[in-house]
């Protein structure tokens, strides 16, 4: 049965019970009504027409006319008033008594006849008060009975009603109730079974479609998907690296809380929201994305690190941008589906690096002292006026020097790193004569160079008399790839200086006849502190990362040419 018919019936059934209450209610009460009104019109009325009568026939011997006139009256009501059995032979005998007394008004014996009349009339009435009186009693009693019974049988009815009709509707609810609980707890397995076909039964039936359907979706993969989902959204969200996702229309799918913090964004401020419309109020974000929006700046902008201001103290960022690629199923080629800010944090190594770089600075400062005093030292020992030396100290002293030498170019190099590191490369870009440049050069490095048997040869294009640069710096980095040069050549080789204009620039190369550099090493080669394995050579693997540094500085680049077994050329270009 229906909810809504169960509680038709059960509030139709109270309402028909109450209108049964009410009409029997009335009902007896109208009959009470009617045996009272027959007491009070028939009867009472009778006695008192019999009482005014009575009255009237005493006055006759005083007041005959208007006593007559009296009782004359009243007996006419009462012959209008005939309710019982024997009441109108009564009032006939005394209509007839009546008669002869008007003719003999001072007969006494008929006034006592009339008397008796009125007496008997008097006791019929009476009679029928008590008759009356016990019926309206027995309808009394009829009347507390069926209204008791009737009462009763409502309130068990009632009581009835009340006891299942909530029960019936409550118990459904709390049943459903209990398994919409165990569904939030993941138990999809939970079922609601109501029999019939009342709406609770339509209810459970939709209830058990939607739960078959969530634990069909919880035991699919979507449902694994969803939380595999999250789980990666929680541990993006718990790195120490600030994260931005963006997707292949540059909206923002995701933001961490480092991200934010750093930013001084909320995340109702990113996710959603076109990262370029983000940048237009936010200068850190604009300086993230400047990569994605003019790619051509990548290069320069991943050797970067960022300075930022994050709660008062100054912090330092390592960016990288990841160029997100998916594979889609059954299909070649792979589809660009969207890009990863990172931000690492890169502080402490920072303050190491710059805590290394200021020992770098105080210990190669400290170490020209005693560097200088030993190569005062040696030139001494080399002078005759101090004494002759055999060969045994002469050989020492060459050691002596040619270590000293070492330690003032380890020195030199810490020091130009040192400077670099620091920021307080002070350059002096002038016209400098390309000739006095090469020559000073080969000067530097022909002890080395005759060492080893080796032939220096420079080739100056004669047009070429000035470049655009500072010279000290540009000289050690010619020097250096040269000393390199003659470092890794054979002995008995020849090692080339070329000068040349290309395109408007001045091109320095140097060619050895050396090894060669593999190919897998000749993007490291200018990084610092690398040495390609195997290396026999003494080194620091700084020279080359100071000439790019000092190099690039000036707007140049320099580059490297190898081929195994025949040797290596590296090139640097300056304005001219």
């Amino acid at each position: 049965m229906k909810i809504k018919t169960k509680l038709n019936a059960g509030v139709g059934l109270l309402f028909l019970m109450i209108i049964i209450l009410s009409i029997l209610g009335g009902w007896f009460i109208y009959q009470l009504k009617k045996d009272t009104q027959n007491i009070l019109v028939a009867n009472y009325n009778t006695l008192q027409y019999s009482r005014n009568m009575l009255l009237s026939l005493e006055e006759i011997d005083k007041q005959p006319s208007f006593a007559i006139k009296e009782f004359q009256k009243n007996l006419n009501l009462q012959s209008q008033n005939i309710t019982e059995s024997g009441e109108k032979e009564a009032t006939r005998n005394i209509i007839s008594h009546f008669t002869d007394l008007n003719k003999n008004p001072t007969d006494q014996n008929l006034k006592s006849v009339i008397r008796k009349d009125i007496a008997e009339l008097m006791q019929l009435n009476m009679n029928a008060i008590q008759i009356k009186s016990e019926i309206a009693n027995t309808t009394a009693e009829n009347a507390i009975a069926a209204i008791s019974i009737a009462g009763t049988l409502c309130f068990l009815i009632a009581f009835t009603l009340m006891i299942n009709l909530p029960s019936n509707i409550a118990n459904p609810i709390r049943e459903l109730t209990f398994s919409i609980h165990q569904i939030a707890k993941q138990n999809y397995r939970e079922r609601v079974h109501f029999e019939g076909n009342s709406e609770f039964g339509e209810l459970a039936k939709s209830f058990n479609t939607m739960a078959e359907k969530l634990q069909e979706y919880s035991e699919s993969r979507l449902d694994k998907i969803l939380k595999g989902k999250k789980r990666i959204e929680t541990l993006i969200d718990n790195m120490h690296d600030a994260v931005i996702g963006i997707d292949e229309n540059r909206k923002v799918l995701f933001v961490n809380d480092e991200a934010l913090k750093i930013t001084g964004l909320k995340k109702d401020q990113f996710v959603g929201k076109l990262i370029q419309d983000v940048a237009v109020g936010n200068d850190l974000v604009r300086d993230l994305i400047r990569e994605i929006i003019d790619p051509q700046i990548q290069k320069k902008a991943d050797s970067e690190l960022l300075k930022i201001f994050v709660e008062g103290k100054e912090n330092y960022f390592e960016k990288e941008i990841l160029y997100i690629n998916v594979l889609p199923t059954g299909e070649d080629n792979k589809r660009f589906i969207g890009q990863v800010i990172m931000l690492r944090n890169v502080t402490p190594f920072k303050e190491l690096d710059l805590a290394k770089t200021h020992f770098m600075g105080t210990v190669s400062h400290e170490f020209k002292t005693p560097i200088s005093s030993i190569q005062m030292g040696v030139q001494l020992l080399e002078n005759n006026r101090i004494g002759e030396l055999n060969e045994e100290q002469k050989r020492l002293v060459v050691g002596i020097k040619e270590d000293t030498l070492r330690l003032l170019k380890i020195t030199g190099e810490l020091l130009n790193l040192t400077q670099l590191e620091t920021g307080v490369v002070q350059l002096n870009i002038r016209p400098s004569e390309i000739d006095k440049m090469v020559e000073g050069v080969i000067a530097a490095n022909k002890s080395a160079a005759d060492y080893k048997q080796i032939t220096i040869k420079s080739q100056i294009d004669p047009k070429l008399k000035f470049v655009n640069a500072d010279y000290e710096k540009t000289s050690w980095v010619l020097s250096n790839i040269i000393s390199n040069a003659i470092r890794y050549s054979y002995e008995n080789s020849i090692i080339e200086i070329n000068v040349e204009n290309d395109n408007n620039e001045i091109k320095f190369s140097v060619k050895d006849q050396g090894y060669g550099i593999e190919d897998q090493y000749l993007d490291k080669v200018f990084t610092r502190y690398f040495r390609i394995p195997g290396t026999k050579t003494e080194g620091t693997g700084l020279g080359l990362s100071i000439s790019k540094e000092f190099i690039e500085a000036q707007g140049g680049k320099i580059c490297v040419n190898s081929e195994i077994g025949v040797g290596s050329t590296f090139y640097f270009s300056l304005k001219a």
